[in-house]
């Protein structure tokens, strides 16, 4: 929308560069062009405004397939007015000199024109399409058909428009018949995720059933290896006691070696000494068997004292002392 502003009894008009400005001042056209500027008099201006820029058209519509199923058909068409001069001639683009603004609705006018001939166009390749492949392979050809026919329509060229480009961005069925057409692919996408589940359960499984095999063998390995360490062990106390037992057998046979070496010797020691002791006991009475009855009681008398304890006193009576020497007499009178 241009920028009116009022000074006294004159007005400006600013307008953007994107907007294309007719001045008609008494039926002759004084100013055209885009993104002008200039004073006029509002009483004796006719002002046009055409926007020269690129615009985007949304455009929905219902359409019906060959299999009698209604579709929705979402598209956009860019557009521009390629010639302002004769749009404004063919459709009311004049603006309000006091306030800037259209006094009609010119872009409501081309959104019609636009949209029926797109719509009219895509009925004609729908109708002629089944559901299942309009929504297959709908999107380009209602696409390239729109293109087309808004290329081939007489009106638009005579209005000074000029299409840029179509884009159909959706083409839907009822909610009813689109959860019908998600059916079989949502069972097949569930049957392909069970199928997953099912298979990743199997990996499992197998890997819980090596791993318990893993185990097993492990732990007959371990046992056998416990076997053959019992079994080991076994030969290893044999062995041992075997040679603890020879080693006992040398000792016991050292030592009965030894012992009969020692009772040999004691034998021979007792011997000798017992022999010792014979030659000195028979020389001991052959000394003594010619020694008076006298001496030896004598001699006797003193190994008995040497042998008999302390003996603190000892009395005599006149009667032993006097046999004692009477005996002793009579045995220095017999010694030659």
């Amino acid at each position: 929308m241009a920028d009116i502003t009022r000074r006294l009894w004159l007005h400006h008009l600013r307008s953007a560069p994107t907007a294309h400005i007719r001045l008609h001042k008494r039926g002759r056209l004084v100013h055209d062009g885009p993104g002008l500027s200039f004073w006029f008099r509002a009483l004796s201006a006719a002002i046009s405004e055409v926007p020269v820029d690129d615009r985007e058209l949304a455009v929905t519509f219902h359409a019906r397939t060959a299999d009698f199923q209604d579709v929705t058909v979402q598209a956009t068409v860019t557009y521009r007015i390629s010639d302002p001069a004769l749009a404004a001639a063919r459709v009311d683009f004049a603006v309000d000199p006091g306030t800037g603004a259209w006094r009609g609705a010119p872009l409501e006018q081309l959104a019609a024109l636009l949209t029926e001939s797109a719509q009219q166009n895509a009925l004609d390749v729908l109708a002629r399409t089944p559901l299942s492949d309009a929504l297959a392979d709908g999107v380009t050809s209602v696409r390239e058909r729109i293109s087309e026919g808004l290329a081939g329509e007489p009106r638009l060229p005579a209005t000074g428009i000029e299409v840029v480009a179509v884009r159909v961005v959706a083409i839907r069925p009822e909610p009813e018949v689109e959860r019908a057409l998600r059916t079989p692919a949502r069972e097949r996408i569930q049957q392909d995720a069970d199928r997953a589940t099912y298979e990743r359960r199997a990996v499992a499984v197998q890997r819980e059933k090596a791993i318990a095999e893993n185990e097993l063998t492990s732990r007959i390995e371990l046992a056998r290896q416990e076997e053959e360490l019992v079994e080991q062990r076994g030969t290893n106390a044999r062995r041992e006691a075997e040679e603890n037992a020879a080693a006992d057998a040398v000792r016991a046979q050292a030592e009965a070696e030894r012992t009969e070496r020692l009772a040999r010797a004691e034998a021979e020691s007792a011997r000798t000494i017992g022999e010792a002791k014979a030659a000195a006991q028979a020389a001991w009475l052959a000394a003594h068997s010619a020694v008076d009855a006298a001496t030896l009681h004598a001699l006797a008398a003193t190994r008995l004292a040497e042998n008999v304890p302390r003996i603190e006193s000892l009395t005599l009576s006149p009667d032993v002392l006097t046999g004692l020497l009477a005996r002793l007499g009579h045995g220095a009178g017999e010694r030659p």
